[in-house]
């Protein structure tokens, strides 16, 4: 593919030197440039590919380098960053040096906050619009024409979050200009659910829709004085804004309304950009687009190239680059057999139905499962209410994800004693997605929740039997965890879960060191042990962080072995912490404990291999220091963790 013109795009002012006849060809490069690198790195494809126009309308009107772009589910950047001089970077896409898949401020000022959750960005544009007002840097039509314009860039269905209804029932209190940027493909990351959903289908299709030219043309001839600048807010009466902008949903919140327009139609949507630039009170711009625009794969199927692994296309078909068996879905299968057993089991997902692996169980037992949209608060107070009926219900979502329902965790779920059964995906580092998507607070957040079962699985065995165990278990809050990795095996038995019990997974010949493994990190210490010296090293399964084995560490310390945990999570509040808070309760000598977990800072964008060694929990690290341990032992010399 030719990309003459993007390689010569170094900054936004180089894209404004073009002639608005060049942009499509523009567009058509950076769709091949994105297609081309996603094929080879993964990545965010359908999103990128249905805001190529819009990003370059909106870099071509505004002034970035001084106005506010605020990103909504900040994966469809990837047009953005290659506007704003990161083209070098594109090649080495969510690999560690590369470009990150997401907004960020390290890389660019361009990017002003790290975003990958839905529903963020209005609200922040609110803030940095009140921020630049008190500070006299935003812009004013009569006062400060060379001020700060903001623009919140919407999509995926993120504007159905509760999040950014907050956030637009506050825009529509400002005195100044603030522009939201809806970006409609009639997806989500799968289909959108809901009412408000169903609302924009019917916006689509009914009489309202209309061309970007004609609605651009039909608004300024209709306003006194034939200017959307001039006076707009002051003279244009209700029923001009009714028949201009008729069923505006948005309205009612205090936003004048434009569209749906057509977000493919760059001439066009850069007239109206252009008119709706200076509206001094807030604003939205509904663009109507096509998710996965350029390639007939990808339109056909937006869902599977949402965030694809590499794939190559070869003639007509498409071929996805071969992985192992998921943890994915490994519970998907664990799910709909518990469904088929037991028809009290329900689950729910918050717009994850193909990322959690439940779009089959959906399949089979429609009536039993849903996808509720972007709505993780919503999704945990449904099986709230579903538990106290006398359901059995399983969420599935991501553990990044799982934060944002915490307070109905702890208030409808864990206060209530009501036993909802939370599935987390994604536990631990994520590779390519980063900082913004690793799962390393679950533990930290659901340990404080009285009578809360925390457990995580290490293979597809283990992962059935928790599952079994959660099903049956009716006392309260249950979660367990598991990584974005294939299922590795390691051995042929899987004792039932039992509350509170680790299993052995190795008994040495003399038992001088033992190393409690919570997830799949308990099959890098049995290769960790292989390493070093397996006759000395005990190996465990932790199976709970809450509640702890007790008696074996008690067991453990009582003898003067010690102990090293590892955790695929944060060392601040884990596995790791359980265990040292258990064995000082019971009087124990805590420094004989060593742990492993992820670091006290970010950990940057990459392979999850290489996130693995970074933070030395992989089986080289733990190896290291077992060894160090083992060496201080024999020389009888204190070990002091350097890690």
């Amino acid at each position: 593919m030719n990309t003459e013109l993007l390689s010569t795009i170094q900054s936004p002012a180089d894209l404004k030197k073009l002639s608005i006849e060049a942009l499509p060809k523009l567009a058509n490069e950076i769709r091949h440039a994105i297609c081309e690198q996603v094929k080879k790195s993964g990545g965010h494809l359908a999103p990128n590919l249905g805001v190529v126009e819009l990003m370059i309308a909106l870099h071509y009107v505004f002034d970035f380098s001084s106005d506010r772009l605020l990103f909504d589910v900040g994966h469809q950047c990837y047009t953005h960053k290659l506007l704003t001089g990161r083209q070098e970077l594109l090649g080495k896409l969510r690999q560690r040096g590369g470009m990150s898949g997401f907004p960020s401020p390290d890389e660019s000022p361009f990017d002003l906050f790290s975003v990958g959750h839905a529903g963020t960005a209005i609200s922040t544009a609110v803030g940095m619009a009140r921020g630049d007002t008190l500070n006299g840097e935003s812009y004013e039509p009569t006062t400060n024409n060379d001020g700060r314009r903001v623009v919140a860039f919407v999509g995926d269905a993120s504007i159905v979050n509760g999040v950014a209804m907050e956030g637009l029932n506050n825009a529509g209190t400002l005195k100044r200009q603030f522009l939201v940027v809806l970006n409609d493909n009639n997806m989500s990351i799968a289909n959108p659910q809901g009412a408000i959903a169903d609302y924009f289908d019917h916006l689509r299709v009914g009489s309202t829709y209309r061309s970007m030219k004609k609605a651009a043309k039909n608004v300024m001839g209709k306003l006194p004085g034939g200017s959307m600048l001039e006076d707009m807010t002051h003279r244009m009466t209700e029923m001009m804004k009714d028949a201009i902008f008729e069923d505006s949903w948005f309205e009612h919140f205090g936003l004048l309304s434009v569209g749906p327009v057509d977000g493919h139609d760059l001439p066009s949507l850069i007239e109206m950009l252009v008119e709706v630039r200076d509206v001094d009170r807030p604003l939205l711009l509904h663009a109507h687009t096509v998710k996965g625009k350029g390639f007939e794969y990808t339109e056909q199927n937006a869902t599977k190239f949402h965030s694809p692994k590499p794939f190559d296309v070869k003639n007509t078909s498409v071929e996805m680059q071969p992985s192992g068996r998921s943890f994915t879905s490994a519970f998907a299968d664990s799910l709909c057999d518990l469904m088929l057993h037991d028809e009290k089991v329900v689950a729910a997902t918050a717009a994850m139905p193909g990322g959690t692996g439940i779009d089959s169980a959906l399949e089979k037992f429609p009536n039993r499962v849903w996808d509720t949209g972007i709505c993780e608060s919503h999704t945990m107070d449904m099986l709230a209410g579903m538990a106290k009926t006398g359901c059995k219900p399983f969420f599935a979502v991501y553990s990044t994800f799982l934060q944002r329902a915490f307070d109905q965790a702890f208030q409808e779920v864990a206060l209530q004693g009501l036993p909802v059964r939370l599935c987390l995906d994604r536990s631990g580092v994520v590779g390519g997605d980063g900082a913004v998507h690793h799962g390393f607070c679950d533990i930290a957040l659901l340990r404080v929740l009285p009578n809360a079962v925390l457990m995580a699985a290490i293979d597809e065995p283990t992962l059935k039997s928790s599952m079994t165990f959660m099903a049956s278990y009716n006392d309260g809050l249950t979660a367990l965890r598991y990584p974005r990795d294939t299922v590795r095996e390691h051995a042929p038995d899987c004792p039932s879960f039992v509350l509170g019990k680790a299993h052995q997974l190795r008994k040495s010949a003399s038992s001088k060191l033992a190393i409690l493994g919570y997830g799949t990190t308990a099959i890098d210490a049995l290769n960790a042990a292989d390493r070093v010296d397996e006759t000395a090293i005990d190996v465990y399964d932790a199976r709970f962080a809450k509640p702890v084995d007790g008696e074996l560490i008690e067991r453990l310390l009582t003898n003067g072995t010690p102990i090293i945990t590892v955790e695929e999570h944060s060392i601040i509040g884990g596995f790791g912490s359980a265990v040292l808070e258990e064995a000082a309760r019971r009087n124990l000598d805590t420094t004989l404990i060593t742990s492993l977990g992820l670091p006290d800072h970010w950990i940057g964008h990459g392979s999850r291999a290489e996130q693995l060694a970074q933070t030395g929990i992989d089986a080289a690290g733990i190896a290291a220091v077992a060894s160090r341990i083992l060496s201080s032992i024999e020389t009888e010399a204190p070990f002091v963790v350097t890690k």
